[in-house]
């Protein structure tokens, strides 16, 4: 294992040691039907049934992989009344505060301590959100905690609003990505999230704890003279999400083109990683421009070094045309073309060889046998919806292939996705109740070292509509 301090991944699967997440904030409670779709949401959430419900379950088994001296003897405390609300919330005396379970807006209070820090965050994001200079010099008396707290929620109190709320920062994810000792950076395509890389950025070239990174941060540009094309250029700016990024080994990552990430932002990528020598190899995986599918790891994650959880509409199956049920295809909506993915694998030193895949599921399996041993008899796609129509489709969009691992094999998923839990079941993972399993573990009935081949089912009736599962809502910093 690493030392703790450090920022190293090199894989999706290894056992989490440091993670980056946002707990829900009163942001969420404000978004009104209007705005959902503009701040990325599919409906408005509840948001204490997401807090106390919810995302505090996540909290709680991420402290007991992580810091269980945070968690363990506590959960009585912790699950009393008012102590329950303040426990997840980082301006609060009460707040969990972990230094492996790690909180952004905990990060950002602390490098507003810095008065040249505060001003220029202050200025940059008052002209990012058009602010009048009385607004400006009110915000510069905040105190620190309050200040990011208004950063993130847009309000410092219940009765007012000074920014609109930028409620995706739960699916940290997506504002960048550690690969190796490097750090990418994220560029959105949505207005909705500029705020968040902007505050992203401030993070990672001034808080300590990326001081020795600063260096091994990439950012992407946008491409040259892009403010004289047309606003409907697509080449206009250059976007990349974190979610379109996946560390599958020490020398290969993926890099999704999707409706959040263009092809230019992911041949820029390419080029930095290689110049930079931060790995060898890195496969383009362009999916259909569609909201349903929004980045790839609302497509496939990994579950362990041979197992994979996937859409079946990109299994070889189905890309070369052999489903038979007639139903299927016949009630199937908006299939996409199979032009609409294609696979490329570039090497360092070969780039102008690209290795070519005509399914997902070849890539997947290629991965597990060329990158990390696996015997190609081992490998296993589970799919979702266990390939059930209309199951799958259903299930997808609840994000049943999105899936966080916090050790080899053991992930996190929506209880929702009863065909997809069916088809874990049926791969022989035991399927497990978060609810039961942190009461085993305060128990002591058993240890997280113990645990394997197993998915654990979160509560998700709020957090779906959000449309970001467990892989979203997580920037992992340190893995084994």
């Amino acid at each position: 294992m690493r030392n703790r301090d450090a920022i190293y991944v090199s894989s999706e699967t290894g056992r989490l040691r440091k993670v980056l997440v946002h707990s829900p904030d009163s942001g969420l409670g404000r978004v009104v039907p209007s705005k959902a779709q503009d701040w990325l949401f599919e409906d408005i959430v509840h948001l204490n049934t997401i807090r106390r419900n919810e995302y505090d379950y996540y909290i709680k088994l991420l402290l007991y992989f992580l810091d269980d001296e945070k968690i363990k003897g506590q959960l009585a405390i912790i699950d009393a009344t008012e102590n329950h609300r303040n426990f997840y919330k980082p301006d609060h005396a009460d707040f969990y505060r972990s230094e492996q379970v790690v909180e952004l807006q905990e990060l950002l209070s602390e490098i507003l301590d810095d008065v040249s820090i505060k001003n220029q965050l202050v200025a940059s994001v008052c002209a990012i959100e058009a602010c009048s200079y009385h607004v400006q010099r009110e915000l510069m008396g905040y105190s620190p905690a309050t200040l990011a707290r208004v950063f993130f929620s847009g309000t410092p109190n219940e009765s007012e609003m000074i920014f609109p709320p930028i409620p995706n920062f739960i699916f940290t994810r997506d504002i960048g990505i550690v690969i190796n000792d490097h750090i990418l950076l994220n560029k959105p395509m949505k207005e909705a999230r500029k705020r968040e890389a902007l505050i992203a950025k401030y993070i990672f070239f001034h808080h300590p704890i990326f001081a020795a990174y600063s260096d091994k941060i990439i950012e992407l540009t946008d491409t040259p003279h892009h403010f004289l094309l047309p606003n409907d250029t697509e080449v206009e700016r250059v976007t990349l999400e974190g979610g379109d990024v996946m560390v599958v080994s020490g020398d290969h990552v993926l890099i999704g083109v999707s409706e959040r990430t263009n092809s230019e932002a992911a041949a820029q990528a390419v080029r930095k990683l290689f110049d930079k020598n931060v790995v060898k190899k890195v496969t383009i995986v362009k999916i259909p421009r569609k909201r349903d599918y929004m980045h790839i790891d609302t497509v496939f994650t990994q579950v362990k070094r041979n197992v994979w959880v996937m859409l079946g509409d990109f299994s070889t199956e189905r890309i070369k045309g052999l489903q038979t049920d007639e139903v299927h295809r016949a009630l199937r909506i908006q299939p996409h073309r199979i032009d609409e993915l294609e696979i490329l694998q570039f090497e360092k030193g070969k780039e102008s060889e690209p290795r070519r895949f005509h399914s997902l599921e070849d890539l997947l399996v290629a991965i597990s046998v060329d990158d990390l041993g696996c015997a190609p008899e081992s490998v296993r796609i589970i799919l979702s919806g266990n390939n059930e129509f209309p199951y799958d489709a259903r299930e997808q969009w609840t994000d049943s292939c999105n899936l966080l691992a916090i050790r080899e094999g053991v992930v996190l998923g929506y209880d929702r996705n009863d065909k997809t839990t069916d088809a874990f079941r049926a791969a022989g993972f035991d399927i497990v109740d978060v609810k039961d399993l942190l009461a085993d573990l305060e128990a002591g009935r058993i240890c997280v070292d113990e645990l394997s081949d197993t998915l654990v089912l979160m509560p998700s009736a709020e957090l779906s509509r959000a449309r970001g599962g467990f892989h979203c809502m997580s920037m992992p910093l340190l893995r084994d």
